[in-house]
């Protein structure tokens, strides 16, 4: 503290110096001496400077992320035995905070600052913690996709699209103001109670409704606590609550929240046009599986040929990839090839071997169906790299989904008309749920003619064979091209076998969609 000191003379009085009069002294008498006083010491006061006010920062200010989360909290952060619960489970995975926060550094800023925009409790920007843990590709077995876990009925509902190039369930920007907008909806539908709103996001806004419905007619209280919900529902909640409690007082639980900076980190960038993703990253300079976690909603090796396309991309190289895309005329954006239509061909089978869609193929060609024929060419787009350098798009992640060990014996079954997963897992003595998760997908997914499952097998199935073959009956439906020779070697099959089990005429040519029963060694197929 600055203390400035003045020196204060004090003024003296003295009675005979009070009382004299200026007069003329007589003359020649002598004027009597004045007395001597002595100067007292002066006196020090110290005078305290003004105390400089310092401001504190406003959540907008404050370096780190979370910190301007926690500053405004606004939900009841309740004691209860289930958050305590939760709480305790957080605090035993100190490396999942880790873990989540760095997933959450390029979108958690937006989320933040779309949440603040609309007024709404800072918590809910913690809500894709408890859905996804900021995974963008995260897929639940409720068939709900993306980092806020939102099914596909709802994403319509509220806007987002799906097609074979994109899904906008994983868009960051608009499956999170999807989400937000869901939530909106719910905490007025439910007239301002936001425990009950996040209940329903959860869960639906039927099945909490009738479990407030339920507990007004017993007479019961309505809040969230007491409400007969679904077990996973009954976690939700508490889940949010006991982050927010972490992050409240983390001192006190003995956790620490990674720093984030409290800057904006990406921002959209319209294309104009389609481009291959390989080359959007290179004029963005950036790695393709980087450009990818910042755009998971596409799901193929280029952007939608429709609509006004938009990436996300790190801030610090927004600039750099407008300035190249501008000097990159539109019709190299993508690489083309020229294709001979071939006997027997179809324009879905020419689209799916070239890696896009009919109608992108007819759209192209001025086609006006899909009638083609043998000898004509036609003009389809291709991806500029090798498919696998295509990491995170949907058919590579599949591919590392179903080639992920989970078993001793791995087999493909193909989808045949009729099938469905229960009676696909009971041919292989497996689980529904297993396949679903082998293969990427949930439970309750349409299969589609002719997708191939992967099947996981272990030692424990009973082998209906010699030595350690598993055998199974299987259905083959018979393609363009085959013949009994190159089903059985397909299947590690003899010709005879394959002859005897469907009573074939060899002088006969097999008609493609014919069936076959095969009975096949499970761990020789070569799929």
């Amino acid at each position: 503290m600055n203390k400035v000191k003045h020196l204060v003379f004090p003024t003296l009085f003295f009675s005979g110096l009070m009382g004299c009069q200026s007069t003329t002294a007589p003359k020649h008498q002598p004027i009597a001496a004045q007395p001597v006083v002595e100067q007292p010491a002066p006196i020090v006061v110290e005078e305290v400077a003004p105390i400089a006010v310092v401001k504190a920062p406003t959540p907008q200010e404050v370096e780190n992320l979370w910190y301007r989360i926690q500053m405004q909290f606004s939900l009841p952060h309740e004691d209860k035995k289930a958050v305590t619960s939760q709480l305790n489970w957080y605090k035993k995975h100190p490396k999942y905070i880790q873990r989540m926060s760095n997933r959450a550094a390029p979108y958690l800023f937006f989320i933040v600052e779309e949440v603040e925009r609309r007024d709404m409790p800072l918590e809910i920007a913690l809500l894709p913690i408890v859905e996804s843990a900021f995974d963008p590709f995260a897929y639940s077995h409720g068939a709900a996709s993306g980092m806020w876990q939102i099914i596909g009925d709802t994403g319509k509902r509220f806007g987002l699209k799906s097609n074979w190039w994109y899904d906008g369930r994983r868009d960051i920007v608009a499956s999170t103001h999807a989400a937000l907008d869901y939530l909106q909806f719910l905490h007025k539908h439910f007239k301002g109670d936001w425990l009950h709103a996040l209940a329903a996001y959860n869960s639906g806004e039927g099945r909490v409704g009738r479990a407030i419905r339920k507990n007004k007619k017993l007479g019961k209280p309505t809040d969230f606590w007491s409400l007969k919900l679904p077990a996973e529902t009954r976690d939700y909640v508490p889940k949010l609550l006991a982050l927010a409690k972490l992050l409240d007082d983390p001192k006190k639980y003995n956790l620490v929240w990674p720093t984030l900076p409290n800057t904006q980190q990406v921002a959209e960038v319209s294309t104009g046009s389609q481009i291959d993703l390989a080359l959007a990253a290179k004029l963005a300079d950036m790695e393709l599986k980087a450009l990818y976690k910042l755009n998971p909603g596409f799901n193929r090796w280029a952007t939608p040929p429709n609509g006004d396309v938009k990436l996300l991309l790190p801030l610090a190289k927004s600039e750099t990839f407008k300035q190249a895309l501008a000097k990159t005329p539109k019709k190299d954006r993508l690489h083309w090839t020229r294709y001979q239509i071939k006997n027997g061909d179809t324009l879905g089978q020419i689209a799916q071997r070239h890696q896009t869609t009919a109608s992108i193929i007819r759209q192209i060609n001025n086609l006006s169906g899909n009638n083609i024929r043998a000898g004509k060419h036609l003009l389809i787009p291709i991806a500029a790299n090798n498919l696998s350098d295509y990491q995170l798009s949907a058919d590579s992640r599949l591919a590392a989904t179903q080639n992920k060990k989970r078993g001793q014996l791995k087999t493909t079954h193909i989808v045949q008309s009729g099938d469905n997963l229960w009676d696909i897992a009971r041919k292989y003595k497996v689980s529904h749920r297993s396949i679903a998760k082998w293969n990427g997908m949930a439970p309750t997914d349409n299969l589609r003619l002719g997708k191939k499952l992967v099947i996981w097998l272990d030692g424990k199935h009973t082998s209906t064979g010699p030595g350690n073959k598993v055998v199974r009956t299987i259905t083959y439906r018979v393609k363009n091209g085959d013949s009994i020779a190159r089903i059985a070697q397909k299947f590690n099959l003899k010709v005879k076998d394959v002859v005897k089990w469907n009573a074939l005429n060899v002088k006969k040519y097999l008609q493609p969609g014919q069936r076959l029963k095969l009975k096949v060694d499970v761990t020789q197929i070569n799929s």
